[in-house]
């Protein structure tokens, strides 16, 4: 890579903000180009649901950084560019007026895109998704006390849009297919914590209910369930997963499955071409996985860019995430899927411990800290040595978290 090489960038989200800053951070010195669909240099999409929604930041503090400290790096934004073609014989990509970029090497990180309901009524008036600034805006516009609000999910999205709700002074019912909140990205020991948060908070929380259509004539004014209940709501907000952008990589000829098959230096079946984010399918150790987070959006773009430069690998960290909700701030690390035994650390009905996930040899997979940076911080280590903590030292409060440390390795 030199001068002349040019850097291509499909996506303008965290993963594409990382890859572009670890380029330069590497001593990069070609053209980098950044190519986004909306009308806004790259911004965080996880204060949407949050702290944006509640009015607690603006459009300012979202972006990363401005337009123009962005070409103060030399690096070009194509904010409201639609890119429709990637040809890998001769490397160049092509947008939706026409025109074409030739690149040295191509970083697709095209993110995500929310998973939609196609049942009775679902194009009505005042039906949301959220994914985008401009979705959060239209939803933050009928946040109006009094207003009665169907929230169809409950996953992190739902419920951080619930809590939202509740403190505008809304109405709120969750509907969720699944038994329990949360089912497919928490324990079921944390599934029950937030359940009765959001209950003592007055959200009427619905389980193991099927969204069978929605009603009204032009506007929505109730959503109705399988069983025939009928749900009154002035709108409703859908959050039912998201799915990978990866039909421009398919269409290209790459490998795709469930996301952009990725090695573990974020390269795609073309060696020339590299794959962040929720877009991509990345390969971690004996196994593969698309994780939807902004840890690994960082991590995949840092890697990304230093295997470009021929650069040191960044140190890895094992996969974190956090939610807000009312007074609750939840901090994850690690993955709890494989673990046989959960530790609770603390008080869960003070809204301050932590769930210790642990494998058959006690093994720390993951940690759920509430309201318990020690917990997440110390967590962070454990996770990734996969120490081995007795059950009984974990649940005894005296003893601080920082002196788990002392059986690393």
């Amino acid at each position: 890579m030199n001068d002349n090489s040019q850097i291509i960038i499909i996506g303008a989200g965290q993963a594409a903000t990382s890859a572009a800053n670890s380029l330069r951070q590497n001593g990069f010195s070609g053209g980098i180009k950044i190519f986004g669909n909306e009308n806004l240099a790259p911004y965080q999409r996880p204060p949407l649901s949050k702290a944006y929604m509640l009015g607690d930041t603006n459009v300012e503090r979202l972006q990363f950084r401005s337009l123009e400290q962005w070409q103060g790096d030399n690096i070009e934004i194509f904010p409201n560019t639609e890119i429709v073609k990637i040809n890998t014989k001769e490397k160049f990509i092509s947008d939706i007026d026409g025109n074409f970029h030739n690149y040295d090497k191509l970083i697709i990180a095209t993110g995500s895109r929310v998973r939609k309901l196609n049942i009775a009524g679902s194009t009505l008036e005042n039906i949301f998704y959220l994914k985008t600034l401009k979705d959060s805006d239209a939803i933050k516009g009928h946040m109006v006390a009094g207003k009665k609000i169907a929230i169809i999910g409950a996953g992190y999205i739902g419920l951080e849009a619930a809590a939202i709700a509740k403190k505008f002074g809304l109405e709120v019912h969750v509907l969720e297919l699944a038994p329990r909140v949360l089912a497919r990205v928490a324990s079921p020991e944390l599934s029950e914590f937030f359940e009765r948060l959001h209950t003592e908070r007055g959200v009427h929380i619905h389980t193991n209910v099927q969204v069978a259509g929605f009603e009204g004539e032009d506007k929505l004014k109730a959503v109705l369930l399988g069983d025939g209940t009928r749900i009154e709501c002035d709108l409703a907000l859908v959050g039912i997963g998201i799915l990978p952008n990866d039909e421009l990589a398919k269409d290209a000829g790459l490998l795709c499955e469930n996301g952009i098959n990725t090695n573990s230096f974020a390269q795609t079946s073309d060696p020339d071409i590299y794959a962040c984010g929720d877009c991509s399918n990345r390969e971690m150790g004996d196994k593969r996985m698309r994780i939807e987070s902004v840890h690994n959006a960082i991590e995949q773009g840092k890697i990304a860019a230093a295997h470009i430069m021929g650069a040191p690998m960044p140190k890895l960290e094992s996969p974190w995430f956090w939610s807000d909700q009312y007074e609750i701030k939840l901090q994850i690390v690690g993955l709890w899927n494989d673990a046989t035994q959960s530790i609770v650390r603390g008080d869960m009905a003070q809204n301050k411990f932590a769930i210790y996930h642990l494998d058959d040899e006690n093994h720390v997979l993951a940690v759920d800290a509430i309201n318990s940076p020690p917990d997440f911080l110390v967590g962070k280590q454990l996770v990734f040595n996969k120490t081995a903590l007795a059950p009984e030292i974990i649940s005894d409060i005296a003893i601080p978290a920082k002196e788990f440390l002392k059986n690393i390795n």
